[in-house]
């Protein structure tokens, strides 16, 4: 069954220049599909086409009837004044509505109970217990705690949030309405590592139909099966996920560039071909200009095939500075923390020559202000740095500044880089800006042209500890892709935080992981620290069921015991004993039951979520029955 149904948009919002240009695609039931393409090619164009915000000038959108869509937009928008829990209790406004017509029902029910009214009442009744009106409070809670959503943020006002916690907040929201369409728009930007990959395994296990845009590549290799790009315009369509389109990207360019010279050679030969018979024509044989003619309309059609583009790669290098000694950074003891709150504490590490560490972890677990202490932008409250002296660093921080905002690309190389008119030409071409963007001036570029100038500048200097804030935000994949070209010559160290794991993993030797203000230091890669960390899951878990298990056998002795302690002399006590086992038996046997259920859904983290906290209630609920068993023994054995 086919849910989305798109049949030769165009969309332009300059004459002349159309965005969309007769994208074509369709999408199944229950399909997951990436939208690719570099900044500004229409994707979020297409989206807003998608929930009928735009009208297209030509083409139409199908979606399947009675399907509702929701979209996550990089920019959302609600009512002034309102919370972060009003965003989450207006996933419920279609529930809201029901509630509030029983509500009038029922006042209506205390003068006249008509037929008609008690009918309409029951059905509604029964349309607000299915669509989960009873369990509103258990739906938000669940999802909330699945990103990290505590009840301080969910109380403050939605204007106020970070840019991270407006997006964790949306998609909460759009989980809630249990939408059978998924619109998702940069669904991965400001977010952190677990709340990234809490989304994979929602999505994994989610059966509705989902369209993402998105430059996190890691992401889109979980996330979809499907990749559209939107190049020039059109829509390429590509039958798996990210590495797959990759890949096939890649064969189909070799393809076309064959079917090109291919081309070239043919029109060649029969250009000589052409002349040659109408030189015969000439001669007295005018039925070879007909020949000829065929010839050259043949030829006509051939030159129509474009030549196939593909990316230039960067040909501008970082420079660097020779590295004596062995040690480029040590710290010892570093401790620091804001308005009473310890971000970390005793931070010891030692940074060799040539190594590439990661620093990842939760926002606001410190890894921005260890990158200042670092870089000498902030001192620690405890503890010391030390760099090596033949070590020269450069640092592009999250939010780029210049020296004036007012100036252009062009004139900031110069001014800043002290370059030659060629070289800082030939630097911002190699980082995509070509023509008139060299002229445009710092001011109106955009978060990810800042990113990518910035890196320019740096990459002129003598470096060799080439230090990285969030690297990739607000770039898209084509940006991306050519900063890692410039990373992958530079053979210095690299020290960089991001939650990006594609890029992660095709750099790090080494893991810096922040949790709960301790720093582990994991050396290896990110696939091989994401299979450490569960491994020690794992184990913690086993260690979990043992202490369950010898909790079970222990609890068993004492019953024994009090059992071969003789007849009770007291029988009111003893029936309170015995009701007390009961209960104790009957929550243990809903425990085992959990402990399956856990087994049976390990893969599906909201399912385990509800389970945990069914588990947790039962757990409180029995320790509570234990202290009441231990004092009606112990009043048992003294009497």
């Amino acid at each position: 069954m086919i849910d989305i149904h798109v049949t030769g948009l165009v969309k332009s919002f300059e004459v002349g220049t159309n965005v969309l240009d007769g994208v074509s695609f369709q999408v199944d039931t229950g399909e997951h599909v990436g939208i690719l393409g570099p900044n500004g090619c229409g994707k979020t164009t297409l989206f807003r086409i998608l929930t009928g915000d735009l009208t297209p000038d030509e083409g139409q959108v199908v979606i399947a009837p009675g399907k509702r869509v929701g979209l996550i937009s990089q920019f959302p928008v609600y009512p002034a004044g309102w919370t972060a829990e009003d965003v989450l209790q207006n996933a419920f406004r279609h529930v809201d509505r029901i509630r509030a017509r029983m509500n009038e029902l029922e006042t209506q029910m205390e003068q006249n109970s008509s037929p008609a009214i008690l009918a309409e009442y029951d059905r509604l009744a029964a349309d607000f217990e299915r669509l989960g009106g009873y369990e509103t409070d258990v739906a938000v809670n669940r999802v909330a705690n699945g990103l990290r959503i505590g009840a301080a943020m969910r109380a403050q006002a939605f204007e106020s949030l970070s840019g991270g916690e407006k997006t964790r907040l949306n998609l909460a929201r759009l989980i809630l309405e249990d939408t059978e369409i998924l619109l998702l728009d940069e669904p991965t930007n400001h977010l952190d590592l677990h709340a990234v990959e809490w989304l994979e395994n929602y999505l994994q296990h989610f059966r509705g139909t989902v369209l993402t845009i998105s430059h996190d590549r890691y992401f889109l290799d979980v996330a979809v099966q499907r990749c559209i790009d939107l190049t020039g315009g059109r829509a390429e369509l590509y039958n798996g996920n990210y590495s797959f389109f990759l890949q096939e990207r890649q064969r189909r360019f070799e393809e076309k560039q064959k079917q090109y010279e291919k081309d070239q050679a043919k029109i060649e030969q029969l250009t000589r071909a052409a002349e040659q018979m109408h030189l015969w024509a000439f001669m007295g044989n005018d039925k070879l200009h007909k020949r000829a003619f065929a010839m050259e309309k043949r030829i006509e059609k051939l030159s129509r095939s474009e030549k196939p583009q593909t990316q230039k790669k960067l040909s501008v290098r970082f420079r660097e500075r020779d590295f004596s000694g062995d040690e480029v950074l040590a710290a010892q003891g570093l401790t620091k923390g804001y308005d009473g709150r310890t971000l970390f504490s005793d931070l010891s590490f030692l940074v060799e020559g040539k190594e590439r560490i990661a620093v990842i972890g939760d926002n606001g677990s410190g890894k921005t202000t260890l990158i200042r202490i670092i870089t000498g932008d902030e001192a620690p409250d405890a503890g010391w740095l030390y760099q090596g002296p033949s070590v020269r660093s450069a640092c592009l921080p999250q939010i780029v500044r210049f020296q004036d905002d007012s100036r252009t690309a062009y004139d900031s190389m110069l001014w800043e880089c002290r370059c030659t008119p060629q070289e800082a030409r030939d630097r911002l071409a190699a980082f995509g800006f070509r023509g008139e963007d060299v002229f445009k001036p710092v001011s109106a570029l955009s978060g990810g042209e800042r990113s990518r100038l910035k890196l320019c500048m740096l990459m002129g200097g003598d470096i060799n500890l080439l230090i990285l804030d969030e690297p990739t935000n607000h770039l898209d994949i084509i940006s991306r892709e050519w900063m890692e070209d410039a990373l992958s010559d530079y053979g210095e160290t690299l020290l960089f935080v991001s939650h990006d794991r594609y890029f992660i993993e095709k750099f790090a030797t080494r893991i810096w992981a922040f949790e709960n203000g301790t720093l582990t230091d994991f050396r290896g890669g990110y696939a091989a620290y994401s299979a450490w960390r569960a491994r020690q899951a794992a184990l913690q878990e086993a260690e979990r069921k043992a202490a369950e298990k010898q909790k079970a056998a222990d609890r068993a002795g004492r019953q024994e015991k009090a059992a071969s302690a003789g007849p009770v002399k007291k029988p009111n006590v003893s029936r309170q004993l015995q009701r007390l086992e009961k209960e104790i038996n009957r929550i243990e046997a809903q425990l085992a039951s959990l402990e399956e259920e856990c087994e049976r859904y390990a893969a599906d983290y909201q399912k385990l979520m509800e389970l945990e906290a069914q588990k947790e209630e039962l757990d409180t609920a029995l320790m509570e029955l234990y202290e009441r068993w231990e004092v009606l023994s112990d009043d048992t054995a003294k009497s």
